[in-house]
């Protein structure tokens, strides 16, 4: 998107506008725009575009108005042009929008102009202003800095135990440094406008901020900010300052630091370059997994991931040896939503336990004390590349470091990748925030701009621009940071399909390019994944080609998969009337009581559809597998129609990523407790939790599961428990204190309009379940983890692999509805979603040796173990609400 561009104006063209001298006074003064709004933006060194400008020349005008200016300006000349091919494809969304073109023989007057008030102009001949707007400058920026500030080391880099602090600030006028209370003069590059100061080896552990005096058009006017390094390596306490420190200094490193040994599982081969392809992996909140579990020492911290004889730690033990390879962590970097000290956090005042299981009071008091609690998501970034000070002992200084290093060793040494959750695409905050960071060192050019110049918000919070060199570039640093100081084995990108393909394929090549000889890690060994969503300003390719679903297939970077996961559940998260049900949720097979599903016949219809959707998930979400669906016709992946998109969308196994719940949505317990029946027995209810998890876990290429929902984990009823405190999140390794379901109404902010339905399911003690049933979810998730774990079918590297070893040897017209049977090299799997036991007889098999796996047969579940196998017909037959996995012999 960036560089310069050419284009051909007529010379005559140029000679419509007055001459204006360097530092001459505009005609009129004081043309000023609505603080914040941007009509006008300049895109390259010689291309402008004005959304609603009017015919004739316009011009850009530079300092002048204001004071902190000196009261000059000057101007650069502008006349109507076209925008060539190159910056139409450059910049699809403004192709429409009048362009102009600058004289050339006022570039010369960009950089200067760009460290200043500017503002588009039109003006009639006599020179009364007849329009004016702010100008976006993310463009020119790019243009005429880019390349150069590419190049640059930023943030604290140290040589020989000397620190160079460097920051990009190319429209600052002046850029010092606060370093422990004193002031520091900073030398410009006026190539790249980065601005640098070197420092003596006392520098070492001293807190700094940088003091930027820069034009804030969100305010218009000229600011003096003190702001933290967006390149910080450590903080002080809540952010307040960053501190001058060496992420290679050995006392960072704990014992064994520098030998730390990777688990096999997250190490790439060369018959497995990717190793994330049969990748299985939980997703875990670091508060959630200790903060309630007395037998941790270090309760909602990153050393509760070193307490190897905890509860949490015993279960993580337990799921690596039976399959699982990475624990994906909600995001850890710092955030601007917690209180660091333990003292300044607050708590519900009230006794949670004491009121009743449907009442509203829980969440009323955690409510009052959400915003200064100690609980969030994380998903509201301050500073992306240090960690979350909270989760430490002492959030002051540098314990954060290595207590974070000490986590990636104790999940390492169970056995398990540790990936973070990433979220490059939005800020905490923009503008003048006092927790708007780069907004505040380079205004208007980090965050993504709307065509009136306001921030684009659609991630939810203040968007960034990763099409931006500089916040591309330092999307780039901070992933290479994590990788190779923190030794992180791979990233989630949250809401990836809000950055350019460009972008997270320049995270990957440099990954790539580290090594164990002179980085200390394998970076080809690093996984990648992240949401696809196309949404948003950003969408259908409108300014970029997008990180999304379909575009990332064939890179190796996973997207999540919502085709099956829908089919799996029911319905669509956002529903109105949570009780819509799907495949494992009692569709048409044990309907509920909801208005609104369609006649039997309907229901009947779709859940067969959600059926065909199940099945190219259970490929991988191949775009080109070809099978007979439900209606008898042959069809690829990608004729399967999923809302009006293509089903299939992956190249090979390993693009798409399976899953039936995140921590987005009500938790897959609580989405079965809203769709089946409410009489539907607490046995049933897991035996159906078993089975939808089935549908991801026994799919082609990566899956993922919230952490606990193979203990039955419920955020009681709670669809979005971002600040919904400890209350409603926290995990309950022992299932003597519940799975969370009956904790109270979930909070109204997101969830009272389905207050109703909640209402009645909390109060019944029936579907809280007892330690029978969680233990033997629990115990029956494991075995197919280690079904999985041990067969090479669920491993086929590509479509043509998957197309001649999986079938579905029973879909068409006749198929069973609730019921989808699979054949994968030597296994048959069968998905009986029914009440009833059901017969699948597959007569291509008649005659073949066929039991059920052992690892079922001597399982956890008796049930499953009664499945049998009569080849004479080559009948399955398999009890109700049961996944059972049978293998040749």
């Amino acid at each position: 998107m960036n560089g310069p561009l050419r284009r051909t104006v007529a010379a005559v063209a140029m000679a419509l506008c007055a001459t204006v001298l360097p530092g001459a006074a505009p005609a009129t003064a004081g043309p000023a725009p609505a603080p914040g709004t941007a009509l006008a933006q300049w895109i390259d060194r010689d291309t402008v575009v004005w959304k609603g400008a009017g015919p004739g020349a316009a011009q850009l005008e530079f300092g002048a108005a204001d004071t902190a200016g000196g009261g000059r300006g000057g101007r650069l000349r502008l006349t109507p042009a076209t925008l060539t091919p190159a910056e139409r494809a450059a910049h699809p969304h403004l192709k429409t929008f009048p362009a102009f073109a600058v004289d050339p023989r006022d570039q010369h007057l960009a950089r200067t102009a760009l460290r200043d008030r500017l503002v588009a102009t039109q003006r009639t001949t006599d020179r009364t202003l007849r329009a004016v707007t702010g100008v976006q400058i993310p463009g020119v920026l790019d243009d005429l800095y880019g390349p150069a500030a590419k190049r640059a080391a930023l943030g604290p880099v140290f040589h020989r135990g000397r620190p160079t602090l460097s920051v990009w600030a190319p429209t600052a006028r002046t850029v010092s440094l606060e370093l422990d209370g004193r002031t520091v003069s900073m030398r410009r590059d006026d190539a790249s406008g980065v601005w640098r100061a070197r420092g003596d080896r006392d520098w070492a552990g001293k807190p700094y901020r940088y003091v930027v005096t820069v034009w804030a058009p969100s305010v218009g006017k000229t600011v003096i900010n003190k702001v933290t390094d967006p390149y910080s390596t450590a903080l002080t306490t809540d952010s307040a300052r960053s501190l001058v420190t060496d992420l290679a200094d050995p006392a960072l490193a704990p014992d064994g630091w520098g030998h730390l040994r990777k688990p096999a599982a997250v190490r790439a081969t060369a018959d497995r370059p990717d190793p994330l392809r049969n990748a299985r992996i939980q997703e875990l909140h670091i508060r959630d997994f200790s903060v309630e579990d007395p037998t941790s020492r270090h309760r909602g911290q990153y050393l509760a991931f070193t307490d190897r004889d905890s509860a949490g730690m015993r279960h993580l033990r337990k799921l690596a040896r039976t399959g699982t390879s990475y624990v994906h962590l909600l995001p850890a970097f710092d955030v601007g939503t917690v209180p660091e000290r333990r003292s300044d956090q607050a708590h519900p005042d009230c006794d949670l336990a004491s009121y009743a299981p449907d009442s509203d009071r829980q969440q009323s008091c955690v409510a009052a004390a959400a915003a200064k609690d100690a609980y969030n998501w994380g998903y509201d970034p301050l500073h992306y590349t240090v960690p979350e000070g909270s989760y430490a002992s002492d959030p002051d200084g540098t314990a954060r470091t290595v207590e974070f290093r000490r986590m990636v060793q104790g999940l390492n040494r169970t056995g398990l990748g540790a990936v973070m959750d990433v979220v490059y695409n939005h800020t905490v905050a923009a503008g003048q925030d006092p927790k708007s960071v780069l907004d505040r060192i380079v205004p208007g050019y980090y965050q993504r701009l709307l065509d009136d110049g306001g921030v684009a918000t659609s991630t939810c919070c203040s968007g960034t621009a990763p099409e931006h060199t500089m916040m591309g570039k330092l999307v780039v640093d901070s992933v290479v940071t994590w990788a190779k100081k923190y030794k992180v084995d791979g990233f989630r990108f949250d809401l990836m399909g809000h950055h350019p393909k460009a972008n997270i394929l320049a995270v990957r090549k440099a990954l790539d390019a580290l090594t164990p000889a002179r980085d200390g890690i394998d970076g080809k060994s690093v996984v990648l994944y992240g949401e696809g969503w196309n949404f948003g300003e950003a969408a259908d390719d409108a300014r970029f080609v997008q990180a999304t679903q379909k575009n990332m297939a064939g890179t190796g970077i996973a997207t999540f998969s919502d085709r099956a996961r829908d089919a799996v559940r029911g319905g669509s998260p956002f529903d109105a009337d949570p009780r819509v049900q799907g495949f494992a949720s009692g569709l048409y097979t044990d309907p509920n009581s909801a208005p609104g599903q369609g006649t039997s016949a309907e229901q009947r219809t779709r859940l067969l559809h959600y059926q065909d959707l199940i099945k190219v998930g259970l490929t991988g979400n191949l775009a080109d597998y070809t099978f007979t669906d439900t209606t008898g016709r042959r069809v690829k992946g990608s004729e399967v129609d999923y809302n009006g998109a293509p089903a299939g969308y992956a190249a090979d196994p390993g693009d798409a990523l399976a899953y039936a719940d995140a921590h987005d949505n009500e938790t897959l317990y609580d989405t079965l407790a809203f769709k089946l029946p409410q009489g539907t027995s607490a046995g049933d209810r897991a035996r159906m939790q078993v089975l939808a998890l089935a549908t991801a876990g026994l799919s082609q290429g990566p899956a993922l599961s919230q952490a606990g929902s193979d203990l039955l984990r419920s955020k009681s009823l709670d669809r979005n428990s971002y600040d919904s405190g400890d209350w409603y999140n926290a995990l309950h390794w022992n299932c003597a204190d519940g799975n969370g379901f009956g904790r109270g109404l979930p909070p109204a902010a997101d969830n009272k309009d389905k207050w109703p339905y909640a209402r009645p399911l909390l109060a019944d003690p029936a579907l809280r379940p007892g330690c029978a049933a969680i233990t033997n979810t629990s115990a029956a998730y494991r075995d197919l983890l280690r079904i999985h774990a041990t067969e090479p079918a669920f491993d086929l590297p590509t479509t043509a692999r998957a197309q001649s070893a999986l079938t579905f040897p029973l879909s068409g017209k006749d198929e069973t509805p609730g019921v989808l049977t699979m054949r994968v090299g030597n296994l048959v799997v069968v998905f009986n979603a029914t009440p009833q036991r059901q017969d699948q007889t597959v007569g291509a098999v008649a005659g073949e040796r066929y039991a059920l796996h052992p690892v079922q047969a001597h399982g956890a579940d008796r049930v499953t173990a009664t499945a049998a196998y009569a080849p004479e017909t080559g009948t399955f037959t398999v009890p109700a609400r049961t996944v059972a996995v049978f293998r040749h012999h």
